[in-house]
């Protein structure tokens, strides 16, 4: 599976998680087999003008990303990821991506809802 990680610069393993998907410095993916980390990369952030709040989503679901872990999100975009087949979960409050990743393979995330999205007024 790859993961996608809102992420601040300098992004990997060992960055800080973005505090809301669609205002993060770069986005770390991960792929994982058996429940182990294989591979890691940055990519930038994809801007998105106002109400262009999908173009992140399709940029990250072009890159074969099949789960997304957000500490903060609006609801159009967590729409957009589950029309496009994407997972996200609940990651607010964990330090890292590393730490992030493996509460993901423990089991630990809850699915995003809508109760957790951002209103989007700060947009």
């Amino acid at each position: 599976m790859k993961i996608a990680i809102p992420s601040v610069l300098p992004g990997g393993l060992e960055a800080q998680v973005g505090a809301h998907f669609g205002h993060c410095d770069c986005y770390t993916l991960v792929d994982v087999e058996d429940g182990a980390v294989v591979k890691s990369e940055v990519i930038p952030s994809c801007a998105h003008e106002h109400g262009g709040c999908l173009a992140p989503v399709n940029y990250l679901a072009d890159r074969g990303v099949t789960v997304l872990l957000a500490g903060g999100m609006g609801m159009r975009p967590l729409m957009g990821f589950l029309q496009e087949g994407v997972d996200v979960y609940y990651a607010a409050g964990i330090e890292t991506v590393e730490k992030a990743v493996a509460a993901h393979i423990a089991g630990e995330l809850p699915r995003f809802s809508p109760n957790h999205s951002c209103g989007g007024g700060h947009h």
